[in-house]
Parts: structure tokens; C-alpha cells; sequence
């Protein structure tokens, strides 16, 4: 059943959780993952609770290793931008009981990744938000996996200007492997809350 995010955070019960929560916010772009992070980071720090956030693609890699590959579009943007297999050994399958963890960063401006290192808190949340967050690899990871739904036609009026005028981009690379992502993985029906983010404004552009 689909809920609204609000009735979402007053069905919750945080203070049950114990030891190190692995909570997942999974969506497509534009659906509001980030706004509702940052509002339940909010929320559960005003309960006394540690949490760490999370963001997938600050581990992106280069642009020449997902564009111009001779894959179509879409597939590199699902297979290639992230290192899948990597990410489930050293990132998510580390989240649970590391003391910290050393990571590849992606920087956009300089095109680059980084080796950086994070100290994650004993007990509390860690918080992880991103798309694709229930593929095979990295679904079994996580102790709660919530996904955010709304309208595609309503996530392009989200959009920038920018992507708004680039149709056909949108349409070759990025929703063709949200659909590829739905028919596969049914990430709906996996999930452990869906929430209805289209009457809600944590999914409009910043």
C-alpha cells in the first residue's frame, strides 16, 4: 500500500531501533529522495539518535567509463555508472559493522574520484539514498528499504530548465533504464514502504 511520507514518519517506531540501522531511500530522479533524507535525518536526530547519510551517486565513476562505451544509453547509465559489484563488497557490505570505511568520491566539477575516508557511529542509522538501491547485489544489505513513487510526467516538471529541454536524452538513457529497473527488479513490490511523493513537495526541484 501506498502511503503519503508524513504518515510514513508518524507510523515509524525509531526509538525500536537498536545497535546500527541500514535504512534505504530508493526512487527515480526527482521523487525526492534527498528532501525527505535530510527530513528524517532531521527528525531522528531530534529523537537522540546518530545517523549518517548517505548519497549513491557521490560514487559515480568518470565519464569516460560510462559514456561512449558502445552500449546503448540507457545501459550505461544503469550498468556502468556505479561499480556495482565493488559498492556491494566494500561499501554496503561494510555499513553494518565497520568502524569506517575507506571510499572511492566522485568529484563533478573535476571529473574525478578520490579515496576518502568516514568514520561511521557506533549505534544509530545509517541512512542511504539513491536510485537503483534494490538491485540484487544490494537489496539483502539494507534492514528497511523505502521507495518513493510518483508520475514520470509529473517528475519532468520537476525537472531544470536544462534537463526539460533535452527530451531525448531523458528518454534514451535515464527512462528507459527506470523501466528496465520496474520490469526486473519490481522494486514496488520489494520494498518495505512505498510512499506517494507526488501531492508532496520533498520531490520538487530545489
Amino acid at each position: 500500500m501506498k502511503i503519503e511520507p508524513e504518515e510514513w514518519f508518524s507510523q515509524m517506531d525509531w526509538q525500536n531501533f537498536s545497535g546500527r540501522t541500514i535504512l534505504g531511500i530508493d526512487g527515480f530522479s526527482r521523487t525526492g529522495k534527498t528532501k525527505l533524507s535530510k527530513e528524517l535525518e532531521a527528525r531522528l536526530r531530534e529523537q537522540g539518535l546518530a545517523v549518517y547519510v548517505f548519497h549513491i551517486d557521490d560514487f559515480i565513476v568518470e565519464k569516460k567509463r560510462r559514456y561512449g562505451t558502445g552500449l546503448e544509453e540507457w545501459q550505461e547509465y544503469y550498468f556502468l555508472q556505479w561499480e556495482v559489484e565493488h559498492l556491494a563488497e566494500f561499501f554496503f557490505g561494510q555499513l553494518k559493522t565497520a568502524e569506517q570505511l575507506d571510499l572511492w568520491v566522485y568529484d563533478g566539477d573535476q571529473d574525478s574520484r578520490s579515496m576518502q575516508t568516514v568514520r561511521l557511529p557506533g549505534e544509530g542509522v545509517i541512512l542511504v539514498e539513491g536510485v537503483f538501491l534494490q538491485r540484487k547485489e544490494w537489496r539483502h544489505f539494507f534492514d528497511c528499504l523505502v521507495y518513493l513513487e510518483c508520475p514520470a510526467e509529473q517528475r519532468f516538471l520537476r525537472e531544470s530548465e536544462n534537463m526539460q529541454s533535452d527530451h531525448a536524452l531523458l528518454k534514451r538513457r535515464y527512462w528507459k533504464a527506470e523501466a528496465y529497473y520496474e520490469e526486473m527488479l519490481k522494486p514496488a513490490e520489494q520494498a518495505d514502504w512505498v510512499l506517494d511523493s507526488s501531492t508532496s513537495k520533498i520531490g520538487d526541484a530545489i
